[in-house]
This record gives structure tokens, C-alpha cells and sequence, in this order.
């Protein structure tokens, strides 16, 4: 049974969530202050769906 547009989007963001959070801890506020290529990572992370819509065309940025 092949995925509907929508549980694709859905899986991509799944994934994309346990990549967020796999950063989270750069975010926390007892911990120093990110780097910009940390930041820019977390927001390419929320910025995914922008242009992919499934995980057979999302190209996952580079994790500094």
C-alpha cells in the first residue's frame, strides 16, 4: 500500500522532530549560548517542509 501525501508529510516531520530534539539541549537556557551554525541548523530543521514533502525528496541539512 503505497503512503498518501499527507502521511508522507507526516513521517517527514516525525523524523524531522527527533532531529530537533536530538538539539534540544543546545537551546537550553543553562547551557552556553549556540553558535550560529547551530541556529541555522535548528532552523533549516523547522524549515524542511518549506520544500520536501516526503522523505523520498528532503534533503537534510548538515548537523554542525
Amino acid at each position: 500500500m503505497s503512503l498518501t501525501a499527507e502521511q508522507k508529510l507526516t513521517e517527514l516531520r516525525a523524523i524531522r522532530n527527533i532531529k530537533l530534539g536530538e538539539t534540544d539541549h543546545w537551546a537550553l537556557s543553562d547551557t552556553a549560548t549556540m553558535t550560529q551554525a547551530q541556529t541555522d541548523y535548528r532552523q533549516a530543521l523547522r524549515d524542511i517542509t518549506d520544500n520536501a514533502t516526503s522523505l523520498d525528496d528532503v534533503v537534510w541539512p548538515t548537523k554542525p
